[in-house]
């Protein structure tokens, strides 16, 4: 909707509110020098990380990574669509939306599908209360339910005549509840999707009814069926029961993603309000992207029969290629026979959230699911570990979480570190050797435990990676520690060299560059694998922030007491010190 709002409203809106106050309203604010500080909205933390810069027109956390304008902010703290975000700030600042003719007609469309589907929800609700609905109201108090429960979710009943809602809507009403599929007129004439089922309305975020689930009460050969795609309602974007858990639960870390819909409601009867469930193949992207625009950390929970761990393989092959850092995915599968629904009411509340909270991170699953069936004791099957593993890892985009699971499967498929190699005297050779640079001999002997400086760790990441030179220069500005791989960060940048093959050569042929690294390695006792010293690099390129501020302080006072400080170095001094640079 976004494209019906010109732009230079959107842009003069966004000049006109004044961020720290509009934040202000919602969370307790402390002014930080020019800026404002907070505990983040949007995630559980005991240290406030979350800054908001006025001058800037931007907030940004630096513990979940939330950021954004005041639009972004009222769309994910009142859970708000784009053109609802911008009229609520419209109205804040006394200014109307200036829509066109053709956006207007299109928003009104929308609004009448939404009233029809609304319509037919009450309807619903209504009928579930009717003495033809006995056998809905025994089904739902044998499945547990109480009066709340139905309330909170909705929970209706379809009667069984072909065309009663139909009957029951106003003119107005009917052609929007065809053009919406909850009544087809495939036959020449009006009839009711759903018949004799109970009724479950899938809303979307701002609580709006889009589109129905319904369960059978008879022998139906589906047991349960959807309403189908419309002009409000595609299934792999919506995510039923997010408005609800939302509403129960203020700050929304982590979301549980079960398989059907009593079972997202039976878990929140038992005050685990976290649980929702998509709507589409439950593993496809486009769900997996509906869900991590709402959180950060998600539990997939699956039922531990064969159909449960096929379904949980294909929601991690998918998850791959969207595991950036900081993303937390997690994978609880259940005793065979049992799924959410009965097991809570079997075990309880607590039992059942001790699950969730040994679920199995989603590095563990892969290399669980992926090493059944082998003996990784023989080097055949560590091989086939590896052929397995490989492909996956490389769906990942680049990242410390990457790195690491390229680590647990050197390990796991027993690849050994590599030690100098040694002439027959026992003297270790050099690094670089000889007219023809060729990197470290190498030989494989007994595994060793690799321990190099941060600087050395850095410099051999830089012969394997040398694309990783921009940040190693970053990083040597900010530690001065760093001389010899910023030297040959900063060497390779101005060389222009992108592959590890390019970088040998030039050290090779280049008789300067050879004359000015010769001794890099020196001292080095073993060189690790390229996956490892890759690893380790981005241990070391992506520290804590905190630490990080802290050396530089530390750095900083030590230039002062020698009498090397410069107006530049007290500038910086004062702005970690107030904590802007955290």
């Amino acid at each position: 909707m976004s494209g019906l709002i010109p732009q230079r409203f959107i842009d003069e809106l966004l000049d006109r509110v004044d961020l720290a106050e509009l934040i202000g309203s919602r969370i307790t604010l402390k002014k930080a020098g020019g800026n404002y500080k907070a505990r983040c909205p949007f995630h559980d933390e005991k240290t406030p990380s979350f800054n908001v810069r006025p001058d800037k027109g931007f907030y940004h956390c630096f513990g979940c990574g939330a950021h954004g304008d005041a639009i972004s902010f009222v769309r994910e703290y009142d859970n708000l669509g784009f053109t609802e975000a911008v009229e609520e700030l419209a109205r804040r600042m006394g200014l109307e939306v200036p829509y066109d003719k053709a956006a207007r007609q299109e928003m009104q469309q929308v609004r009448t599908l939404t009233d029809a589907l609304e319509f037919a929800n009450q309807f619903y609700r209504d009928a579930l209360n009717q003495p033809g609905a006995a056998l809905a109201r025994d089904y739902l108090r044998q499945r547990g339910l109480d009066a709340a429960t139905i309330e909170q979710y909705q929970i209706g009943f379809a009667p069984g005549d072909g065309a009663v809602l139909h009957q029951a809507a106003e003119p107005a009403l009917r052609g929007p509840l065809i053009e919406t599929g909850t009544v087809s007129d495939k036959y020449g004439r009006p009839r009711d999707l759903f018949r004799n089922r109970i009724m479950f309305p899938i809303r979307n975020t701002r609580g709006r009814t889009i589109a129905f689930g319904g369960r059978t009460l008879g022998d139906d050969k589906a047991k349960y069926i959807n309403s189908p795609e419309s002009d409000v309602f595609h299934k792999s974007r919506e995510i039923y029961g997010l408005f609800e858990a939302q509403k129960s639960l203020r700050r929304l870390d982590r979301l549980l993603v079960v398989e059907g819909y009593m079972d997202v409601i039976a878990l929140a009867q038992h005050g685990i309000h976290e649980a929702v469930a998509t709507l589409g193949t439950a593993t496809n992207q486009d769900s997996l992207q509906a869900l991590l625009r709402h959180v950060r950390h998600v539990v997939f929970c699956f039922d531990g029969d064969k159909a449960g761990f096929r379904a949980a393989d294909r929601a991690m092959d998918n998850a791959l290629e969207l595991m950036a850092d900081g993303l937390h995915l997690q994978f609880l599968m259940l005793p065979e026979g049992e799924d959410p629904d009965t097991l809570v009411r079997k075990e309880g509340a607590e039992a059942f959230r001790q699950r969730i909270e040994g679920a199995a991170p989603l590095s563990r699953f892969l290399f669980d699911r992926q090493s059944e069936g082998l003996d990784l004791n023989l080097p055949e099957h560590r091989g086939e570990l590896r052929a397995r593993v490989e492909p996956l890892l490389n769906k990942m985009p680049r990242s410390t979480l990457r790195d690491a699971m390229w680590h647990e499967m050197m390990r796991l498929c027993g690849r050994r570190e590599w030690q100098p190699r040694r002439d027959g005297n026992g003297n270790k050779g050099k690094g670089f050797r000889g007219k023809g640079f060729k990197g470290p001999e190498r030989i494989s002997e007994e595994p060793v435990e690799v321990r190099l400086s941060r600087d050395s760790s850095l410099s051999l990441a830089l012969i394997e990676a040398p694309d990783l030179a921009e940040e190693v220069l970053e990083a040597a500005r900010q530690d001065r520690s760093l001389r010899q791989s910023g030297r040959l960060a900063h060497w390779i940048r101005e060389s222009n060299l992108k592959q590890h093959r390019d970088v040998i050569t030039a050290l090779a042929f280049d008789s300067r560059a050879r004359s000015q690294f010769y001794h890099l390695f020196d001292g080095i006792e073993h060189v690790p694998e390229r996956e490892n010293t890759i690893a380790s690099a981005r241990e070391i390129l992506t520290p804590n922030r905190e630490a990080v501020r802290k050396q530089r302080i530390a750095a900083l006072i030590k230039r002062k007491a020698a009498g090397e400080f410069t107006a530049e170095d007290h500038r910086e001094l004062k702005r970690l010190s107030s904590g802007e640079g955290g």
